[in-house]
């Protein structure tokens, strides 16, 4: 879908949420890597199916899912003793170098310069968006809302309506760059522009939604819809 000022609304937005994984760093294949293992060892691998539905939703879900997959009976205890371990392998490599999506920095950076604020919206627990911050300028992200920060999860809208609120604009001011289904969800609930990073997830995408081509294009796109 193309972005026309129906879709915008507004040349430029009062903030940009930006999801984490998957839309500025690309470490689903560092989470992909680590649930694969604790699988592995579970019995069962994870299929492409599972992986999917995985994909965007915060550390409880998964690891609901994870226990649905491989039939494992373990208690709440062992299931939070096995994500603490999934956290750590992924902060591990993340450490080892954070991967960092095509554009992704200069668009953070261009954003900054104008005067845009910008928050980091994530499922992640903060341990794993701090690590991934270090890479993407901290300071240029005015809020940071993670996992531990909200109750209720993507695709529950309290994620961006809270760093709406900690930016103090509208929600329906903001625009939110997502990648995921529950994200895209959480987003639109929230009242927010949503906009699909230029990796969005097929199951993501709808003829409604607006896809960006490249990250930069957010500046660019209000420009042309303020000649428009």
């Amino acid at each position: 879908m193309a972005l026309t000022s129906e879709t915008t609304r507004d040349p430029v937005p009062r903030a940009v949420l930006w999801d984490m994984d998957g839309t500025l760093v690309d470490s689903e294949p560092l989470w992909g890597l680590a649930l694969d293992e604790v699988a592995a060892e579970l019995g069962r691998p994870l299929d492409a199916e599972v992986r999917e539905a995985i994909t965007g939703t915060d550390d409880r879900t998964t690891m609901r899912l994870l226990a649905r997959h491989t039939g494992t009976a373990a208690t709440d205890a062992e299931l939070e003793a096995l994500r603490d371990r999934i956290v750590a392998r992924v902060a591990g490599l993340l450490e080892a170098g954070v991967p960092v999506l095509a554009g992704a920095l200069e668009a953070v950076l261009e954003l900054r310069a104008a005067g845009i604020p910008q928050a980091l919206v994530t499922s992640s627990p903060r341990r794993v968006a701090e690590i991934s911050l270090q890479a993407l300028g901290r300071d240029s992200f005015d809020a940071v809302v993670t996992a531990e920060d909200v109750t209720r999860r993507k695709p529950d809208p309290e994620p961006y309506l809270l760093a709406a609120r900690l930016l103090a604009v509208e929600a329906h001011e903001a625009w939110a760059v997502e990648d995921s289904p529950s994200g895209a969800l959480a987003a639109e609930r929230a009242g927010c522009r949503l906009l699909l990073a230029p990796g969005a997830l097929p199951s993501a995408r709808a003829p409604h939604r607006a896809e960006l081509a490249a990250l930069g294009e957010l500046l660019a796109v209000g420009a042309a819809e303020g000649r428009a």
